[in-house]
């Protein structure tokens, strides 16, 4: 066995647990860790081979499909998984019955992310701020928006949901629960699940699979070629996220900004701790893959 599987399976571990709550994302830990072009590649890897079977070229699927890290992949997918199985529960609950405090801790976790993922950029010109600002106002103004939950939606809400919902998966600081939320099909992907209508989620998760396979390739290509000026867009992305993530006046509850009135030192402390925490986590991760800095000057 590969003795850097258990240390896949803590990575997807912490990947999943960020997956559940609103505002963080999956894509937030993999940066930390160092892992994330390294996902994205091969994931990218994933939509071609499927892009190929599609088309009918079994040898060219095969081809592509073997050179996959599934060595990487296998684990973190099992570390995901795990994570939904054991966390949702007591991150739920976390929410609902500490939901300032939880808050502080997960808006000390994105602010300690955005501080890392600074550092790992290396162009600071004009123009990297101001896609930093742009996506960072836009996130802003576009996470205070909560749609009404959609009755009855058709087959193609639900594929459409699942394409948005797996994108923002993939991108720092943006939850595809959140997402979901948003638009108004949470609650109604939840019935689904409840009612095990397996027509619906298939349909949903086919949505996921090709939204995956072309938004995974142009993100994959963005950063190939275009390397500080997404990573600026991703930072400004997380900077976005926070109106989420601010404790007052209800934790995620709610997306209204609230003064700082009670619990002030807790929240504060516990922020402070998690935002150390990150860099500890991003300094002893063993990351392979660290983001490149200064692509976009080649």
């Amino acid at each position: 066995m590969n003795r850097d599987m258990p240390i896949h399976v803590v990575r997807g571990f912490l990947m999943g647990a960020a997956d559940i709550i609103p505002g963080v994302s999956g894509g937030t830990v993999a940066l930390i860790l160092g892992i994330y072009e390294r996902l994205v590649s091969n994931i990218r890897i994933g939509a071609g081979s499927l892009s190929r079977l599609v088309r009918g070229d079994v040898k060219g699927f095969w081809k592509s499909f073997t050179s996959i890290e599934w060595a990487f992949l296998g684990p973190l997918v099992i570390g995901i998984g795990l994570a939904v199985i054991l966390m949702a529960t007591p991150i739920t609950w976390l929410l609902e019955h500490h939901p300032r405090p939880t808050a502080g801790v997960f808006f000390g976790l994105i602010a300690g992310s955005i501080a890392i993922a600074w550092q790992l950029l290396g162009q600071r010109d004009v123009l990297r701020a101001m896609v930093m600002a742009a996506t960072a106002v836009a996130a802003f103004f576009i996470l205070g928006l909560r749609g009404g939950e959609v009755v009855d939606p058709s087959s193609l809400l639900f594929f459409g949901a699942g394409a948005l919902a797996i994108c923002a998966m993939i991108l720092p600081g943006v939850s595809g629960s959140f997402i979901l939320l948003m638009i108004g099909m949470y609650q109604p992907l939840l019935e689904a699940v409840h009612d095990r209508s397996i027509a619906t989620l298939l349909t949903f998760i086919i949505g996921a699979v090709v939204g995956l396979a072309m938004f995974s390739t142009l993100l994959n290509w963005l950063l190939d070629n275009h390397h500080d000026t997404m990573l600026a867009g991703l930072i400004g992305l997380m900077i976005g996220s926070l109106r989420v993530l601010w404790p007052w006046p209800d934790g995620t509850e709610s997306t209204v900004l609230g003064a700082p009135d009670t619990q002030v030192g807790l929240i504060a402390g516990l922020a402070v701790i998690s935002f150390l925490a990150v860099f500890s986590l991003a300094k002893f991760s063993p990351g392979e893959t660290k983001m490149r800095a200064g692509a976009d000057a080649r």
